[in-house]
């Protein structure tokens, strides 16, 4: 806990220096113990000293609030609130009191509590860091960053080195995009606190924003020096190293990431796309596939194992997820590749049954769906023309400004001439979609290879 080394030395000063009375060996005894139990953070053995705590320190307003402390950090909030509540019914509304009050509202996850403990905080001082604090991570919660800025900096207005508000006040600069001001308070709250780990992991991505990637992976590593198990410190460091060109460390931060939270899929992600792009094609199955077991609802693994099982010609297996893919994110991409697999495998009937569904879930979603591209083409795949319909086509895709849509949609028009015997206009196609610059959709990679 943070204020562990304040405490530790309040405890001690007041055995010191208690006023009015002779301090007891007793006394001595319960600081010194109290002192190694939270050097070792031993928590439950200082909540335990509690039990047998002097007379004459029993009352003490700051003991209770660390004895509160204490039992938040486990969270028996309810015993923590028993402290604060006697606390004030003794007439004892102080702002440390207040704090206290409001972080057990916080740690308890009571949204009544939070605000009444807020609003209390705030009455007495506009610019509490405690409250403001609390203010701003319910506005960062709800991606509201310029508001939840706004709150940060009132709490640096009482409190100039409170680390919390520093670090929040870096964090919301970093997400508007004011990249310098960002960059100020990390460094500030590294000057306070320079085993804060999360200041130079966002330093690290400033330095990424700018593409000073070497840089990044200074700050990354620093990062991970002092966390070395937070598996999101080793993803931050491969996408660095991938993106300065060290594929092979990258690999290995991805692994690490991997090997420290093997149910997060964010490092099988990124892994599976390095071994995608190195056509590493079955260790990027594997991990496409672990990807789909740690979060099913993410539709771009499924995606990903569709292009890579078309490609192999796997029709079925390329089909199935594509559908699965369809059905979490409904996409005229996905429904055209699943169409292409029943083709590709000539079961026409399959085909038009499923254009049919298509077909009929665009008409509930849009009243002028048959009058779109896309219901053009699903028009197209399902009855393998005719050409005025395949001159309608072409004649719209000439038309479409967005490069990327007509990419996507050039790839689909060639892809049907190939199904139909006609590589010489599915290649014109093809040709096309790889003479394009800076390509955002995965049917480039198809057209490639369709090329190949």
């Amino acid at each position: 806990m943070k204020t562990k080394v304040f405490l530790v030395s309040l405890i001690m000063i007041f055995a010191i220096n208690s006023g009015a009375f002779t301090i007891s060996a007793q006394t001595i005894s319960f600081a010194e113990k109290l002192q190694v139990l939270l050097e070792k953070n031993d928590i439950e053995g200082a909540i335990k000293l509690y039990d047998n705590i002097p007379e004459n320190l029993a009352e003490d307003t700051d003991l209770k609030l660390l004895h509160a402390s204490l039992l938040i950090s486990v969270h028996r909030l309810n015993e923590a609130s028993t402290i604060t509540k006697s606390l004030k019914e003794s007439g004892n509304n102080s702002k440390d009191v207040l704090e206290m009050d409001a972080t057990i509202a916080v740690a308890s996850g009571n949204k009544g509590a939070i605000n009444s403990a807020v609003n209390a905080l705030i009455s007495s001082d506009p610019y509490n860091a405690v409250a403001n604090n609390i203010l701003g991570n319910q506005q960062a919660l709800k991606k509201k960053y310029k508001t939840a800025l706004g709150y940060y900096k009132k709490a640096l207005i009482r409190d100039k080195t409170n680390e919390e508000a520093l670090f929040g006040c870096g964090q919301m600069n970093y997400y508007i995009g004011t990249l310098q001001d960002s960059k100020t308070y990390f460094e500030l709250l590294l000057k306070l606190r320079p085993d804060e780990s999360q200041a130079y992991l966002y330093l690290g991505k400033l330095e990424a924003e700018n593409e000073s990637y070497l840089e990044a992976i200074k700050y990354v590593k620093q990062a991970i020096k002092l966390n070395p198990n937070n598996s999101d410190y080793w993803i931050d460091l491969g996408q660095y190293q991938r993106s300065s060109g060290k594929f092979d460390e990258a690999e290995k931060s991805w692994s690490k990431a991997i090997e420290l939270d093997p149910d997060y899929f964010l490092g099988y992600t990124y892994r599976a796309g390095l071994y995608d792009e190195q056509n590493r094609i079955e260790e990027a199955l594997k991990d496409y596939h672990k990807i789909v077991e740690t979060n099913p609802k993410y539709y771009f693994a499924f995606e990903e194992i569709g292009i890579l099982e078309f490609h192999m010609e796997n029709w079925a297996v390329a089909r199935e997820y594509f559908m699965k893919a369809n059905s979490i994110n409904p996409s005229i991409a996905y429904q055209l590749m699943v169409l292409a697999t029943f083709l590709k495998e000539k079961n026409t009937f399959e085909a038009k049954k499923y254009a049919d569904i298509f077909i009929k879930e665009g008409n509930k979603k849009d009243m002028n769906f048959s009058k779109t591209q896309d219901y053009n083409l699903l028009r197209l795949y399902k009855d393998q023309g005719p050409v005025m319909l395949e001159n309608t086509i072409a004649k719209e895709l000439e038309k479409e400004q967005n490069k990327n849509k007509r990419g996507k949609l050039m790839y689909y028009f060639g892809l049907y001439y190939e199904i139909k015997n006609h590589p010489e206009i599915a290649a014109e196609y093809y040709n096309k979609i790889t003479n394009m610059q800076s390509p955002m959709f995965y049917e480039y990679r198809l057209a490639e290879w369709g090329i190949k």
